[in-house]
């Protein structure tokens, strides 16, 4: 049978003689699609985030695993959570049929050995309180599938994000999450709709489960690492937003707080010192609000 994602779309049969500003609508008719495909999967998206932070609380891992475009999404991601959340690099990965290498260039032949997906979490060391998340347009990508298959041996949560239904990934993990989007504009080429929501599932999975971990205060990233002069300027936003004070208090602030962003805001709204706000925010899992007692 063949799959969803490598079906033909009817309306975009003639698109190699369309004129360019038809071409691009119809580009961007079938992009709308998407939205309304991952907003089926919301249930399952959420149960995914509230098991994955409650294992992450444990001191568990997120590990995504892909090929092609899936792996690089997944890579992309994790590659994304320290500067915005101040995670260890540790804490999410992303593998990718190929390794490295296949970032920057297709290794096709990599995503059909199983036993290197096997092999990949294995050295990881993926254990029971870790979280895997196996992405495969298809949702029949052997090096996933093998990946997957290994999680399970080892106890951890696993979870699929396909753009098929039923799929071999879907039968295998705990939550199956698969928004179907449809034929692509171009027969089978994943990177298109099936990228576009594989990319819109994994921004709710690590920002629900970033915010769950107390990596926000309301919508603001007061987890950020003001690394540059970009971030240190949006760490002074984000101070002065929070505690409603002008930009030149917030970095007067965050100077006495030695460039902490969470120890800032907890410290001007507790009117504590910078090291009791350091104190609570530890004994508050790094939620600031439980730390000055606004859960």
């Amino acid at each position: 049978m063949q799959h969803l994602t490598e079906q033909i779309n009817p309306l975009t049969r003639d698109i190699d003689i369309l004129p360019t500003l038809e071409m691009v609508r119809l580009m961007n008719q079938e992009d709308a699609r998407v939205a309304t495909a991952v907003a089926v999967e919301l249930e399952n998206i959420a149960r995914a985030i509230d098991a994955i932070a409650a294992r992450m609380r444990r001191g568990g891992r997120l590990i995504y695993i892909g090929a092609g475009t899936s792996g690089r999404l997944g890579v992309l991601d994790a590659s994304e959570c320290p500067p915005t959340f101040d995670t260890p690099p540790e804490q999410v990965i992303g593998l990718i049929a190929g390794g490295p290498a296949a970032l920057t260039q297709a290794i096709e032949g990599a995503e059909d050995d199983d036993q290197q997906g096997q092999r990949d979490l294995a050295a990881h060391g993926v254990n029971a309180e870790d979280s895997v998340v196996g992405i495969a347009a298809s949702g029949q990508t052997p090096y996933v599938l093998g990946g997957i298959t290994e999680a399970r041996r080892r106890g951890a949560l696993t979870v699929g994000v396909a753009c098929n239904h039923p799929s071999s990934l879907s039968r295998l993990v705990d939550i199956s999450i698969t928004p179907l989007v449809g034929p692509e504009v171009i027969a089978g080429s994943t990177r298109l709709k099936a990228g576009t929501a594989q990319k819109m599932v994994l921004n709710m999975l690590s920002t629900g489960v970033m915010v769950k971990l107390g990596k926000t205060y309301g919508n603001l990233m007061v987890d950020v690492q003001p690394t540059n002069a970009k971030l240190r300027e949006r760490a002074r936003r984000i101070v002065a937003q929070a505690c409603e004070i002008e930009l030149s208090q917030a970095a007067a602030l965050l100077e006495a707080c030695d460039g902490e962003t969470k120890t800032a805001i907890v410290a001007y709204l507790g009117s504590l010192h910078p090291s009791e706000a350091r104190r609570r925010l530890r004994e508050a899992g790094g939620s600031v609000r439980a730390a000055i007692g606004k859960n």
